[in-house]
């Protein structure tokens, strides 16, 4: 366990601050949060290149417990329009990150032997579609209301242009397809602190 502790600290950290972070709008789309969430797929490829895949599971379900415990605390906590976390919210969130991460450990563990720079892109780029597909549709989809039913989430569904420019989509689908860019793009960036910090760590396999 000591080994990993910084992963796990990393981990915790990311899965806190995106918890806070997404209370804040950035711009019409986006929240804070988005850009700190996509972090947690840095920490976790780090984890499986250095460690392995049974550490790197590890790491990300002690941030999937974290995770749980901030949406509970946020179901407590009263907004201006309810609680600051939902069920569904609770529930869309919870189920994306741990399904989205554990594939992103099976697709990085199956494609370690390749050029370094191909398993954390190909794990971190469906790892995040699936989180984004997963999250947005639990937590705002017309169709799965049965969850929550005294939860009004029809605002989400008002028809809109997609992004303001597209065909009209619900606006929860703009505001899935905005997170998925944010994290498609960082997935390209994080490359780089990915080799860096895989190279201090573990020169051997660097």
């Amino acid at each position: 366990m000591t080994r990993i502790l910084p992963g796990v600290i990393a981990m915790a950290a990311v899965v806190v601050a995106s918890n806070i972070l997404v209370q804040f709008l950035f711009g019409q789309w986006l929240t804070w949060g988005a850009f700190t969430y996509p972090i947690a797929f840095l920490v976790t490829d780090v984890m499986n290149r250095v460690y392995g895949a049974g550490p790197a599971r590890r790491v990300v379900f002690i941030g999937f417990v974290v995770g749980v415990i901030c949406s509970l605390i946020g179901t407590q906590i009263m907004g201006e329009f309810g609680p600051l976390v939902t069920w569904r919210i609770a529930l869309g969130s919870g189920l994306a990150f741990l399904v989205a991460q554990m594939m992103d450990v099976a697709i990085f563990d199956r494609l370690r032997s390749g050029r370094w720079w191909r398993a954390p892109l190909a794990s971190t780029l469906v790892g995040s579609t699936l989180d984004t597909a997963i999250f947005f549709t639990v937590a705002f989809s017309g169709a799965l209301v049965f969850l929550e039913p005294a939860n009004d989430v029809s605002w989400a569904g008002e028809a809109l242009p997609l992004l303001g420019v597209g065909p009209v989509v619900p606006l929860w689908v703009s505001l899935a397809v905005a997170d998925w860019m944010v994290k498609l793009s960082l997935a390209i960036l994080a490359l780089l602190p990915f080799r860096a910090i895989v190279a201090k760590l573990s020169p051997q396999v660097a």
